[in-house]
């Protein structure tokens, strides 16, 4: 598999990380073959360095630098949330207006990963501002409600803690739909049979940074997420004809 670059120069190269693919080797998936650090070593023929992560389920725009001194800059601008991110995710209900989720989150460890970290650190702030798109009903009876409604969302992370998105959405009852361990188990079993859809609804589409060398602004810009888009077009959406989505949806 040949994975899809969005952008590359001399210190900075940017692709589009498939749902399911893991960043880097893991010790909690041993059984793996498949790494996008790796495959992008092997394409285009030089290390690269991990600035940031994607969930495994996530998929969207993943950057690696071109060194161990541009890793470390541009590591300092995620570290110090100056990274610029765009998601769009289904979530379970409607959601009618704009918000702001202001809600800390204990950091989330791995019994095998994370075995030596501090377990009593304190909840760490956390910020995500979401915006509503397009609402769906669709007339299935899920759960104790006679029809099925999700909502396409845009999401703005403020802070960049382990499964923030996934644990926000599911802290104001609208989980983003695919989630095995903070949604609905009802819903996601729901798009698995009826629609074929076992994936996370949840995409990175859009990342801007400032470059590490030129310092000029960096706007990385994603394909809309294939899986994500022919589940919404089965229940009569349609991909808005341009390349940048975050600009149709610009005013919500």
């Amino acid at each position: 598999m040949m994975l899809k670059i969005l952008y590359q120069d001399n210190y900075v190269v940017a692709i589009h990380k498939p749902a399911g693919l893991l960043v880097h080797r893991s010790m909690i998936d041993r059984h793996e073959t498949q790494f996008a650090m790796q495959m992008l070593r092997d394409q285009i023929g030089q290390h690269v360095f991990p600035v940031h992560r994607l969930d495994r389920p996530t998929s969207g725009v993943l950057i690696f630098a071109l060194s161990a001194d541009v890793a470390r800059l541009l590591g300092e601008q995620f570290a110090g949330h100056d990274v610029a991110k765009t998601y769009f995710a289904i979530v379970r209900g409607h959601i009618n207006e704009a918000g702001t989720i202001d809600y800390a989150l204990k950091e989330k460890l791995d019994k095998i990963a994370d075995k030596r970290a501090r377990k009593d650190k304190e909840a760490q702030e956390a910020q995500t501002e979401y915006v509503p798109l397009q609402h769906f009903e669709l007339p299935f009876a899920v759960s104790r409600y006679p029809s099925a409604r999700y909502t396409l969302v845009r999401l703005h992370p403020k802070t960049g803690r382990k499964h923030q998105l996934r644990r926000h959405m599911c802290h104001i009852n609208h989980p983003i739909l695919g989630d095995t361990t903070h949604g609905d188990g009802k819903h996601n079993k729901f798009v698995r049979e009826q629609f074929e859809f076992n994936s996370l609804a949840l995409t990175c589409q859009q990342m801007t940074i400032k470059h590490p060398i030129s310092h000029e602004r960096l706007s990385i810009v994603n394909d809309f997420d294939p899986l994500m888009s022919t589940l919404m077009s089965q229940w009569g959406w349609q991909l808005p004809a341009t390349d940048g989505l975050d600009l149709v949806f610009n005013n919500g």
